[in-house]
């Protein structure tokens, strides 16, 4: 695979990968064009971008001086809204009805953006360039490729959340959303399926690290409940203290065109495109959408409920008492 390194231009060209050698933090970038991003999360358009052949015949790598200078170079469009959910929340949906907007560029779970926000547990030296580098990898995300594009929306990882104090410093104006539901079918769906931050090491260093040390005696059930309730904690706080929008599951689809509309450029007249998005599965858009909440409530077990009880229904109803207020 040859390596094209040797221009600053990187118009059509998205980072995909962040990481660390020989102490040194490098980026690969991937080929994109004006190709918009339209599936459900970011690595998935990445695997289709890297299918063309051009990516398969050339490499392009690169340090972080070179995205801080095609910020300076070209700057792109700042976030327009960032998404935080506590996981199987909706939040998915609500990106997939924004990404098929021709003029929004949805970034769906980023990993660069990701490991750039977990950075500092890694390397305790990537504090004092962190600031510049969101800003720069947001900034190439950013870039208008075919024209039309006007806003820029962020769905964060769920782990995120943790970092959202950070995030609202460096984009203070920004609206910030936090997407949940009832915890019970969180931990019911995080039981089916895990995600990558219910195996304990898999998702590597994370603020989880802190909130849930290691305890030998916590099995699955509770250990996922626990991680629940600590997310929702940090989703508490940020609605609590950092000017954070409670959104509730049950609120989906209506929300974007209704108390959301402002918040996310939806106008009157999107309606009704975006309802018939919205009649698909948004994980798998050749499929209809069917809400299962009442299969998980009823799947879920009394060591379900009970830890859930003991470690995620407290901040679910602080949660709810914000929205119902604001709302």
């Amino acid at each position: 695979m040859a390596s094209l390194n040797t221009s600053g231009d990187f118009q059509g060209w998205l980072p995909i990968r962040l990481w660390r050698r020989d102490g040194e933090w490098r980026l690969d970038w991937c080929w994109f064009g004006a190709a918009h991003l339209a599936r459900p999360f970011f690595r998935d358009d990445v695997d289709q971008a890297l299918r063309l052949p051009f990516n398969q015949a050339l490499r392009r790598d690169t340090d972080l001086q070179a995205l801080l200078d095609w910020q300076a170079r070209s700057p792109g469009l700042a976030p327009t809204a960032l998404l935080f959910h506590a996981s199987r929340c909706g939040s998915t949906l609500i990106a997939q009805l924004l990404a098929s907007q021709a003029r929004n560029i949805v970034l769906s779970e980023p990993p660069p953006l990701d490991n750039l926000l977990r950075a500092p547990l890694q390397d305790p030296q990537a504090k004092a360039w962190q600031a510049d580098a969101v800003h720069a990898l947001l900034s190439a995300y950013g870039q208008q490729r075919h024209g039309a594009e006007r806003q820029l929306m962020v769905k964060l990882d769920a782990w995120n959340v943790f970092e959202a104090p950070l995030l609202a410093e460096l984009y203070p104006r920004v609206p910030r959303i936090f997407l949940y539901r009832d915890p019970l079918e969180i931990v019911v769906s995080q039981l089916r399926q895990a995600g990558m931050h219910r195996v304990p090491g898999l998702l590597g260093p994370s603020a989880l690290d802190t909130v849930l040390a290691a305890d030998e005696a916590m099995d699955t059930v509770q250990y996922t409940c626990r991680l629940i309730g600590e997310i929702l904690k940090a989703g508490l706080v940020l609605c609590r203290e950092h000017g954070g929008i409670a959104v509730n599951y049950s609120e989906l689809p209506d929300a974007l065109w209704g108390r959301l509309a402002t918040v996310l450029g939806v106008t009157p007249g999107d309606a009704p495109a975006l309802r018939d998005v919205a009649a698909f599965d948004a994980k798998q858009p050749a499929m209809t959408f069917s809400c299962d909440s009442q299969r998980k409530r009823h799947e879920a077990s009394d060591a379900v409920r009970d830890g859930v009880l003991q470690w995620a229904l407290e901040p679910y109803k602080a949660l709810e008492s914000i929205r119902l207020r604001n709302a």
